[in-house]
């Protein structure tokens, strides 16, 4: 079972305080200004910044670009 849109939507980077981005498939929260991952787990987001994967610029630019072709950002 995935996380429902609307707490999805409700969720925010413990890091950066902004919203992340939920890639409902892939089932995993990403914080572009951050640059952080992370993952769920039993559909319970773990939002804990030690817990999280750090990504790279060329990765944050991946993501960014699927999450618009996906219609998840403008």
């Amino acid at each position: 079972m995935a996380l429902q849109p609307w707490f999805a939507q409700l969720l925010v980077c413990p890091e950066s305080k902004k919203p992340l981005i939920y890639f409902r498939d892939e089932n995993f929260l990403f914080c572009p200004d951050s640059k952080l991952k992370y993952r769920i787990e039993d559909d319970i987001p773990v939002l804990l910044v030690d817990e999280a994967e750090r990504l790279s610029d060329e990765r944050v630019a991946e993501l960014l670009a699927a999450a618009r072709e996906q219609g998840l950002v403008s």
